[in-house]
């Protein structure tokens, strides 16, 4: 794959990743309904695809891993649940730069082990909090229901970032498709129940919510991650978590045009500062593990992580989290 090839398949998976928050922001289903569906497509591309691209894989999995996988799906169902629930109490552009602060949160949880940190990262960090302290200071002026759509965004983050750490373990013994298997299937399945024991409805929706849905899995669960994990090898790891960085403007200009919603002037300079500082981070990462080659969008993601004790990847997405 030619350079210019694989960036513009790049951009494609950061348009389709970019349109996650807007649409699940619009979308008259509920945020349960939409992260199960979501996921329980998700397990079934990577059910066909292990099934036929990895049986050994499929066959070997280990009980502690696959338990730690499962684990790894429940987190990510908290993940989807609290962030869609963001979106729709404060604005697109400050709950989505909000949850693409993982990164800062797998420095705290280096930090707490006792990892070694590099100075440059920790500066990197503290440029980002100042920014998660403006966007935050302003939802707070505007509303409390912003200020808690705030918070559920940065928890959001914090499940992000076990969900990272844990799938980074359970791919040290598995594939990609295996894990996002039995992670996927494992949101799903929490999710299920929850929605029968609270009532939400699942099914009976109008066409539009229907095209929503169908929409946002393809563009986001299924092209966007896909098309990362393509790209990653041609572009580099430390690369392509900067460009994932793009959702948050991506997303801000899509929820102009899809909903009309304009970013809001008094949080842009909180969202650049904070984005300005992850950039340090994930380059100063980089340079600390030797720009490692890790999963991206599906989880396990980027440079950043493990830490050098683990000598891992990490910092997804984003993430999965579109």
């Amino acid at each position: 794959m030619t350079p210019l090839r694989a960036w513009i398949l790049v951009a494609v998976a950061v348009a389709g990743v970019s349109s996650s928050g807007p649409i699940t922001a619009g979308s008259l289903a509920p945020v349960v309904a939409i992260a199960f569906w979501r996921n329980l497509a998700g397990a079934g591309i990577s059910g066909v695809w292990a099934l036929f691209r990895d049986r050994h894989g499929l066959a070997g999995l280990e009980r502690k891993t696959f338990w730690l996988a499962v684990v790894s799906g429940l987190v990510l169902a908290a993940h989807f649940t609290s962030w869609f629930a963001s979106l729709r109490m404060t604005s697109v552009a400050a709950s989505t730069a909000l949850v693409s602060t993982t990164p800062i949160l797998t420095v705290g949880f280096d930090l707490a082990r006792r990892v070694p940190v590099p100075r440059a990262v920790l500066i990197g960090v503290g440029v980002s909090m100042v920014g998660v302290v403006a966007i935050t200071g302003v939802d707070a002026g505007r509303s409390g229901r912003a200020l808690a759509g705030d918070g559920l965004a940065l928890f959001a983050a914090a499940a992000m970032a076990v969900y990272m750490l844990a799938g980074t373990q359970v791919m040290r013994t598995t594939s990609p498709a295996v894990y996002t298997l039995v992670a996927y299937a494992a949101c799903a399945t929490v999710l299920l129940p929850a929605a029968l024991v609270s009532g939400t409805q699942l099914t009976g929706f109008s066409t539009r919510t229907w095209l929503e849905i169908v929409t946002v899995t393809i563009a986001a669960q299924v092209l966007g991650h896909t098309l990362f994990n393509v790209t990653l090898p041609h572009v580099g790891a430390t690369p392509l978590a900067l460009a994932i960085l793009l959702e948050v403007p991506g997303a801000s200009l899509l929820a102009w045009a899809y909903l009309g919603e304009a970013p809001p002037l008094a949080v842009l300079p909180g969202a650049v500062l904070m984005l300005l500082g992850l950039v340090v981070v994930v380059r100063s990462r980089a340079g600390d593990l030797g720009d490692p080659v890790g999963e991206v969008g599906a989880p396990p993601g980027l440079p950043g992580a493990g830490g050098q004790h683990d000598h891992e990847q990490s910092v997804e997405a984003p993430q999965p989290r579109s």
